[in-house]
């Protein structure tokens, strides 16, 4: 049975709620403006359900309309539902100023993340690389498997949780899921001797990235990482472990350090 119809099976499960937000997460950086057709395709809902959810979520300001085009656009909404959770995350004010001297010292792009539904999500990122076309931003997602801060992450998450989301990997892409899961063994070898994941090339061929779980706060708290990247890098392993490993280290020990003082501050 597939998680999809898993779900559809669930009878405290909000299909209505699940398709509204199925039509929002179809805008992406590269399709920003979509018609209702086109929502059909990406979203493989009828036509008259996805004239009513795009009616419904421009009224509430999370689509805007596009009169000239007959398209939607993401409206205000979207970004007013995220800003109060990275605002009350303060991992991303005590790690800033660790980022930006990680970035100083390796000149690479420094981002944090943490696990979304089945991928990594950004919600900070300092770019110091300057050639990388990717352009790492908070909001953007990366793939769990095959990239050096979805494995730390997935390293990190109670066991129970890392099979959870192995095991919905594997239902929602049984192709995909085969051939990148090899990638999370080879690193959990690495990963237990190095004590940070890496990734050369492993997801996108001329990316090269480092990353490490970041262990702040409760046990309530979710799972964040840090990493660093580097588009069009060959840098050898022995490069890696000397000049960029040390300074990825260094900042994760510093973060955890000045947040264990934060949080044991805040129950005082």
């Amino acid at each position: 049975m597939s998680n999809a119809l898993s779900l559809a099976n669930d009878r405290q499960f909000a299909i209505n709620l699940s398709r509204g937000l199925d039509v929002l997460r179809a805008f992406t950086p590269a399709d920003q403006l979509l018609g209702n057709r086109e929502l059909c395709d990406r979203t493989s809902l009828p036509k008259a359900t996805i004239s009513r959810l795009t009616y419904t979520l421009e009224k509430l300001g999370y689509l805007l309309r596009v009169e000239r085009l007959q398209k939607y656009r993401l409206g205000p909404g979207v970004l007013m539902l995220g800003y109060p959770m990275l605002a009350g995350m303060d991992i991303r004010h005590l790690a800033r100023s660790h980022m930006e001297k990680l970035a100083s010292k390796t000149r690479w792009t420094v981002n944090l993340g943490m696990l979304g539904r089945l991928e990594v999500v950004y919600v900070d990122a300092l770019r110091l690389d300057r050639g990388n076309y990717l352009k790492p931003d908070i909001g953007s997602s990366r793939p769990l498997l095959t990239t050096s801060i979805g494995r730390a992450l997935l390293f990190a998450s109670p066991m129970a949780d890392q099979k959870s989301v192995l095991n919905r990997l594997k239902l929602a892409n049984p192709t995909q899921f085969r051939k990148d899961i090899h990638h999370f063994h080879r690193d959990q070898e690495f990963y237990e001797r190095h004590g940070y994941c890496l990734s050369r090339g492993d997801w996108e061929s001329d990316v090269y990235a480092l990353a490490v779980p970041l262990r702040v706060g409760s046990t309530d708290d979710p799972v964040i990482a840090l990493n660093c990247t580097l588009s069009s890098s060959k840098m050898s392993q022995s490069e890696i472990n000397k000049n960029i490993a040390p300074h990825l280290l260094e900042a994760k020990r510093n973060i955890e350090r000045d947040g264990g003082a934060s949080y044991m501050n805040k129950g005082n």
